[in-house]
């Protein structure tokens, strides 16, 4: 008798835990696969995938991962709860009593006699309770061990930024290049988010206070998350000419209002970006080249336009102005009548026309117009009360820079 039982134990072991691997295997893949049939229900064209970041994906995974043993760990309480119901004849809270206990082992005794039957799938159903909590527990250490839930939390806090982000600028790529970039950003106080491909630069942009995500900023996907819809300026710092071709493309087409810049190396390919729509290109080689030979040839004006136009701690600052004939009561007046030099100590050092007309050094009689772009020169405090008076080309950017 003993072996007969005993043979009939092992069949059951082995029924029991071939059944469950394939659960635990397959569950995943099936909520995926839910997950993508609700999509072609729901969608008439086929959509591309969403891209994710190794972080995100990892922490997708897990999620996952968790969720399939949780529902592993309900079925196997379903079976549990339902053996004892309809096979023993037990009460619905009799059965969920005798499940709970026995998946817990806390050792309590049966709550009704059982047979040899009863006893043998009972101890089937420890092992698969057992098996069912090891694996979420398994799960849950390595996701606590490897920081996935942090990591949740960042991604989380991140979106939730990203979302709130409105007339933000674009950085693609944190290289050498991109990482000034963001240094000026930075220094001018305006809104940015920087995304790359490799978790190297991105962990590092990340450790300097920036909002940084993993992407190819190639694809629509990775734009769009970045909420390109609502940013002003997109600026591709790529290292390859092609990738910063492809990514100025896909702004233009998915905002075609945003003003993109791009790097290029070469003069081909800055000729490319500016036919595919790149309001301007800049080459880190001819402009590098042009500058070493102005330091060169004029020491003393180039010393003077880099303290104007970059870093933290200068004392003169250069900026722009759209003269608004909404808001702004210059227009239809002369420099002279508008008084601007008298009333913020700002100069105004070019007028740039609607057509495109450039006025360097503008006098007295030049007279203000609708659409003038006003390129002024004054120390902070300056700047500011001249865009009291003119408003600037954005209202709700923090524009002219701050106190540094």
């Amino acid at each position: 008798m003993l072996t007969t039982y005993s043979s009939k134990l092992l069949i059951v072991f082995r029924k029991f835990n071939w059944h469950l691997q394939n659960i635990l295997s397959n569950l995943t893949q099936l909520v995926v696969n839910h997950r993508l049939a609700k999509d072609i229900l729901k969608r008439k064209a086929p959509q591309p995938k969403p891209v994710y970041s190794t972080l995100e994906q990892k922490y997708n995974r897990i999620q996952k991962e968790l969720i399939a043993g949780g529902i592993a760990l309900g079925c196997v309480f379903l079976i549990g709860t339902l053996w004892y119901w309809l096979v023993e004849r037990w009460s619905w809270q009799d059965a969920a009593y005798m499940t709970v206990i026995t998946l817990t082992t806390v050792g309590f005794g049966e709550v009704h006699p059982l047979g040899n039957r009863g006893r043998l799938f009972t101890i089937s159903l420890i092992l698969m309770g057992v098996v069912s909590i090891g694996y979420i527990v398994n799960r849950f250490t390595e996701a606590l061990i490897q920081g996935y839930f942090q990591e949740g939390i960042r991604l989380r806090q991140q979106r939730r930024s990203m979302e709130s982000l409105s007339e933000h600028y674009i950085l693609c790529g944190f290289g050498r290049t991109g990482r000034q970039i963001a240094l000026e950003f930075q220094a001018e106080g305006v809104p940015f988010v920087t995304v790359d491909l490799e978790i190297s630069s991105v962990q590092a942009a990340q450790q300097l206070g920036y909002v940084a995500v993993q992407g190819d900023a190639t694809l629509d996907e990775t734009l769009l998350r970045l909420g390109i819809d609502r940013a002003i300026c997109l600026v591709a710092a790529l290292p390859s000419d092609a990738e910063n071709l492809y990514t100025v493309l896909s702004a233009k087409t998915l905002n075609p209002q945003i003003r993109a810049i791009a790097r290029a190396s070469t003069q081909e390919a800055l000729q490319k970006l500016q036919r595919a729509g790149a309001d301007a290109v800049v080459s880190p080689y001819i402009t590098g080249g042009k500058r070493m030979a102005a330091a060169a040839l004029r020491p003393q004006v180039m010393d003077f336009v880099d303290g104007i136009l970059t870093g933290a701690d200068r004392e003169l600052y250069m900026e722009e102005f759209r003269l608004d004939p909404v808001v702004c009561p210059c227009v239809g007046q002369t420099l002279r009548e508008a008084r601007l030099r008298s009333q913020t100590g700002a100069l105004v050092l070019a007028i740039r026309r609607t057509d495109g007309t450039l006025i360097g050094g503008p006098t007295a009689d030049t007279e203000l117009m609708a659409g003038d772009l006003l390129i002024c020169m004054g120390t902070a405090e300056q700047l500011r009360q001249i865009n009291q008076i003119l408003g600037p080309i954005r209202s709700s950017v923090p524009r002219p820079p701050k106190h540094s």
